[in-house]
C-alpha cells in the first residue's frame, strides 16, 4: 500500500464518520419533533456504511485483486429507523389526538450520546492514521535530500 492509498481510505473513514456524527446530532435536535413536512413526528435516522474498492480505474482494481482487496468506506444510504413512535398523554399538546395521546419519535438520547462518543473515536483513529500516513511520506521526502 502506497501512502496515497493510506491517505484515501483514511479520508473516506473521515468523511463517513463525519456524516454519522452529523446524523445523530440531526436525531438530538429533533428529539421532541412531532411534526414534520409529512405530517408525521420526526424519524430517527441511521446510516448504512458500505465497503468499496478503494480506486475505480481497472488497473487498479487489477492490482487490487492480486495483492489483495482496500476497501474504503461510504455511506450508501442515510435511512429512517423502522422503531415505533412513543405516546405521550398530553392534552394539551397541540398535536394531540381525540384521546390526548402525542406521538414523539423513539429517540433515546444516552443511545445517540454514545454513538457520537462512538463516532469521536473512530473519527479522530482516521484523522491519527491519515496524520500517521502523511508524517511517514514527509519523512520519505527528507530522506531524498
Amino acid at each position: 500500500m502506497d501512502f496515497e492509498t493510506a491517505m484515501r481510505i483514511s479520508a473516506s473513514g473521515l468523511r463517513a464518520h463525519r456524516a454519522w456524527i452529523n446524523t445523530l446530532s440531526a436525531n438530538l435536535a429533533n428529539i421532541n419533533t412531532t411534526r414534520t413536512p409529512e405530517g408525521t413526528p420526526y424519524l430517527r435516522r441511521t446510516l448504512i456504511f458500505e465497503s468499496v474498492p478503494s480506486d475505480e480505474s481497472f488497473e487498479a482494481a487489477l492490482r487490487e485483486a492480486v495483492e489483495g482487496e482496500l476497501d474504503r468506506v461510504e455511506v450508501s444510504a442515510v435511512v429512517p429507523d423502522g422503531r415505533d413512535f412513543n405516546l405521550v398523554y398530553d392534552p394539551n399538546h397541540p398535536d394531540a389526538d381525540a384521546d390526548g395521546m402525542v406521538r414523539l419519535p423513539n429517540i433515546n438520547p444516552v443511545e445517540e450520546m454514545a454513538n457520537m462518543l462512538n463516532a469521536a473515536r473512530s473519527y479522530e483513529a482516521n484523522l491519527a492514521a491519515l496524520n500517521t500516513a502523511k508524517t511517514l511520506a514527509l519523512r520519505a521526502l527528507e530522506l531524498g535530500r
